[in-house]
This record gives structure tokens, C-alpha cells and sequence, in this order.
């Protein structure tokens, strides 16, 4: 039975029924829950209610826990844990891993809203914004656009709404941390238990809001470029603890997220998805079939063409993803039965020559 003081600061962390169901009271007594607060490379810092701790990671389990990943560990003398085991997740924040393998990198567990964030010292990127979208829709988190740097925009109203075109059904908010506008909106998104976390390519202003949100400087910030640009520094993921009881995590910008899942395409799209309604055939690609309402929206002016094309190119990746996962698993399901034929044939020979 965990004690209510450490209870208490469990679930400051995001700790529920989700999780506490999922362990063994009796085969893991002396075991103790945890949050991956960092991923620090060879160790992981946990949070286990009211403390933190480093945690060894035996090879077994090396990458398979993710910043905000609940585990058990077992704590030790010195001061530190082994890490035993990770608990299945609510959510994964996942893109494809770099690399010619098919291979998922998981960059965030249990994450109840993604704050894709774009700085506004540059023009809106809608296409890069689109993609990024049809990921977190994938990732079973609930996304919300921060536009930062607002301060350094000439006409932040026309960045909002052409934001909000690409991101139909969206939360779309506007802050300029360095003057300290915006940030009571952002954090009325992340009531007490709630863990967000930050997607945006770096110099985007990620760890700026953060230190503002904090209140202090918890995340090293670089001097502007000399183009006036953001600079690359935040190194590794960290989850911290906002003031109302809200956690956020952190992490280096990715400049484009390559999917992993393409099951968030239609709800990235609502809008085409609710003309493709009016098409003549249901399985229409939007292409050159006779009675597109979605190519028809185009040419009357209600959908950006440019949205369409992003659409066709999006649904192609996912294709070739779901493609790619296909012959992987397969792939894996040969190595499997040939491993098991091996075992079998081994069995046979011991009991026809038990000295073998």
C-alpha cells in the first residue's frame, strides 16, 4: 500500500486508476511507482512522489521508457533506483525514427495536450503545421496551437486566422512570453494533473514560454541570431511542474515530424472530410472523378488548393508508412516462427538422444 503522503504527490504528478490497476501489489511488494521526469541518455530521473531519483536501466528495457512514462522501480541505499518495469500507456507522442529502419521513436508517454508551437518572428507554416497535426491526432493527445513571439508580429490577427483555416477545430492561442501576454491562457489549458508538452522546431520560443510559465529561468535560453531567428538549446526532454498543478514537458525542436501513424489524417482534416461528404462516389480520391465536392470547394474558393495538395501528399506518406509497418511485421513474424523452429527441432533431438 503506498502511503497517503506519497499518494498525494503521485498524483500531483498525473498518477491514476490507469496506472495503479496496472501493478501487482503482491509479486512487486518493496517496488514503487515512478514518472520519468528526464531521459538523460545511459539514466532516466524519476519522480516518485515528493522525491526524485536516478535510475540505473537494465539492458532489457533500455529505450523502452519515454519522458512521462509511468514505471516501477526499485529503490536503493544510495540514493538511486533500478528501473523494473514500464506501464502501459494512455498516449505516445511518436514520429518515425531517423534512419532506414522502420522503427518508432517515442518522444513523449502520456501526454494530454500537445501545444504544437510556431514562432511568429517568420511566417505561419501551414503545410509543416498540417503534418504536425496529423501526428498528434495520432498520438490519442488532444492538440492546441501556441503562435509565440507575437510581440515581433505585424499582424497577429491574420496569422490566427490563417492558423486556424489549417487547423479547423483547434485551439489556437497567441502569447509573447517576453512581455508576459498570453501565458494565463496557455496555463488554463493544463489544470492540476495534466501533462502537456511542447512540439515546434527549435528557436521557436519553447523553453522562453516555459521559464515564463515557470516563473524563473529553469531552461538555458541562447541570444537571438543574427537574423533576429530562435537558436537550438534545449538539449534533452525534462517534465516539469507548473504553478495550478499543470505539468509540461520539454524538449529540443524538431524542425519536421516524420509520421509513424497515419490514423490521424481525417481528424487533421475535418474540413475536406465533411465536403468529401457531398462526393458523387464514396471512395473518392479528390483527383479527376466527375462529381468532387472537395476539388469543387477548390475552385469556388472554400478550401486552399495548397491545403488539398498538402492532404494528397500526407495520405501517400501514410500509405508507404502503413506499407513499411506491413512487411516489418511480417518481417518479424518470420524471425519469430524461425526462432520457435529452431527450439522445436532442438526439443526433438533431446528426446531421441537425451546426451545430445
Amino acid at each position: 500500500m503506498v502511503p497517503a503522503e506519497r499518494m498525494s504527490g503521485l498524483t500531483a504528478l498525473g498518477y491514476g486508476p490507469f496506472f495503479s490497476q496496472q501493478l501487482d501489489l503482491e509479486a512487486e511488494a518493496g517496488l514503487r511507482p515512478a514518472r520519468v521526469l528526464a531521459d538523460l541518455g545511459a539514466r532516466l530521473l524519476l519522480g516518485l512522489g515528493g522525491e526524485e531519483r536516478l535510475a540505473l536501466l537494465p539492458a532489457p528495457l533500455r529505450g523502452q521508457a519515454a519522458v512521462g512514462d509511468w514505471v516501477v522501480c526499485q529503490p536503493l541505499p544510495g540514493g538511486e533506483a533500478v528501473l523494473r518495469r514500464v506501464l502501459a500507456r494512455r498516449s505516445a507522442v511518436s514520429r518515425q525514427a531517423a534512419g532506414a529502419a522502420t522503427a518508432e521513436q517515442v518522444m513523449a508517454a502520456n501526454v494530454d495536450l500537445l501545444l504544437v508551437v510556431h514562432g511568429l518572428d517568420a511566417p505561419p507554416n501551414l503545410r509543416r503545421l498540417e503534418r504536425t497535426l496529423t501526428a498528434v491526432r495520432a498520438s490519442g493527445a488532444t492538440p492546441a496551437v501556441l503562435l509565440t513571439k507575437a510581440d515581433r508580429c505585424p499582424d497577429v490577427a491574420a496569422a490566427l486566422a490563417a492558423v486556424r483555416a489549417a487547423a479547423p477545430g483547434v485551439a489556437v492561442l497567441a502569447s509573447a512570453a517576453a512581455r508576459g501576454t498570453g501565458l494565463s491562457e496557455v496555463l488554463a489549458l493544463l489544470p492540476a494533473g495534466t501533462t502537456g508538452a511542447l512540439i515546434g522546431p527549435s528557436g521557436a520560443g519553447k523553453s522562453t514560454l516555459l521559464n515564463a510559465l515557470l516563473g524563473r529561468e529553469a531552461e538555458a535560453t541562447s541570444p537571438l541570431a543574427p537574423d533576429g531567428r530562435g537558436r537550438h538549446t534545449t538539449t534533452h526532454r525534462r517534465l516539469w511542474a507548473l504553478p495550478g498543478g499543470g505539468l509540461l514537458v520539454d524538449g529540443p525542436g524538431i524542425r519536421e515530424l516524420q509520421l509513424w501513424d497515419g490514423a490521424g489524417l481525417e481528424a487533421a482534416f475535418a474540413d475536406l472530410q465533411a465536403l468529401a461528404a457531398g462526393c458523387r462516389f464514396s471512395d473518392c480520391r479528390h483527383g479527376d472523378e466527375p462529381g468532387c465536392a472537395v476539388r469543387a470547394a477548390v475552385e469556388d474558393g472554400r478550401l486552399d488548393r495548397e491545403r488539398l495538395e498538402s492532404y494528397h501528399k500526407l495520405a501517400a506518406e501514410a500509405g508507404a508508412l502503413a506499407a513499411r509497418h506491413d512487411a516489418a511485421a511480417r518481417q518479424a513474424a518470420r524471425r519469430e516462427a524461425k526462432v520457435l523452429g529452431r527450439a522445436k527441432k532442438a526439443v526433438q533431438r533431446r528426446r531421441h538422444d537425451p546426451e545430445a
